[in-house]
């Protein structure tokens, strides 16, 4: 009979550390980034390491992606939780715009916050003659990886130049290590990135040889902010990159990190609140995270904010 009930104790006891290992079991968040070349990357490595290293009971990761677009499909369909996205290509994901290549709404999608903004950089090897946007005729292009939010804007961009990509000599969808490289081996005269600044696609192109910052200006400028008002006029700061000797005319484009509606508002709000109170962490993966700032976080976005991420922006008092 004492072995009957010891036995019975042992199972009960065993059945208790099952149930608190499943009570344990902690929340994966997976946080759809894009190429390594680029800011994405970094600053999702970066927030899965806040959320991983401040809030119990999650288990986060950035994954390698081809970044807007397929960010966007896959937060919709569930199989990313978080992910960073073009603002333009959110807004043509959330109405289903054929513009930016889908066939359908997206109606899943919730913002959490306004990042960074993406600075287009069109960047050419000095050698290659390039100097202004109508140089490229003829040139060997590298306008993004397929169908992702850069390829978009270069369209875009071209479009407000009066050219199309049969101007050029050869058009190439690389990611930006990939445009990095070939730009590296001479394969490439030009590359069109859309991201943080500094790039570090950029950067290391810059070290092995010489290189000119393509402006965005004048007409063009003010046709592609007619056609597309998205797009703001900036300057790429003299001094950004190696040789780079003065400030160039470009043009940004908001960032956001986005979520699926279906989070539930408890995840949502934590993560929010754990990324603003470690900005430190963000900016320390990449230097474009310092322009992440808590009074920009709700404003500006093409599609509804998360209720969880809404409510902390009440919180703290920038949202009403």
């Amino acid at each position: 009979m004492k072995r009957f009930k010891a036995g019975v104790g042992i199972a009960i006891a065993f059945v208790l550390v099952l149930s608190a290992a499943g009570w344990a079991a902690p929340k994966f968040i997976s946080i759809a980034t894009g190429g390594t070349g680029g800011a994405y990357f970094p600053i999702g490595a970066g927030l899965a390491d806040i959320i991983n290293k401040h809030l119990t009971g999650y288990n986060a990761s950035a994954e390698v992606t081809a970044a807007s677009k397929v960010n966007c499909i896959n937060v919709n369909d569930g199989k990313s939780d978080l992910a960073l996205v073009l603002g333009d290509t959110l807004a043509y994901a959330y109405k289903g715009d054929k513009l930016g290549g889908f066939t359908k709404p997206l109606a899943n999608l919730r913002v959490i916050a306004n990042i960074y903004p993406n600075t287009i950089q069109i960047v050419a090897r000095k050698e290659s003659g390039v100097r202004t946007l109508f140089d490229l005729k003829g040139k060997k292009v590298s306008v993004g990886a397929p169908g992702s939010g850069t390829e978009i804007n270069a369209r875009q961009i071209f479009a407000a130049a009066g050219m199309t990509y049969k101007d050029f000599g050869r058009t190439d969808y690389l990611s930006f290590s990939e445009s990095a490289d070939q730009m590296k081996n001479r394969a490439l005269d030009v590359t069109l990135i859309s991201s943080g600044m500094p790039n570090p696609g950029i950067m290391d192109i810059a070290t092995s040889q010489d290189i000119v910052i393509v402006p965005i200006e004048g007409d063009v400028l003010k046709r592609l902010h007619k056609e597309h008002p998205f797009f703001v006029a900036s300057i790429v700061p003299k001094g950004t990159y190696k040789g780079q000797d003065k400030d160039v005319p470009s043009v940004t484009i908001p960032n956001f990190l986005i979520a699926n509606a279906k989070m539930d508002e408890k995840t949502a709000y934590d993560i929010t609140k754990a990324m603003f109170e470690n900005l430190p962490r963000l900016v320390q993966a990449h230097a474009a995270a310092k322009d992440i700032r808590l009074d920009h976080a709700a404003i500006g976005s093409p599609i509804p904010l998360h209720p969880g991420a809404e409510k902390y922006y009440r919180e703290k008092k920038v949202l009403k």
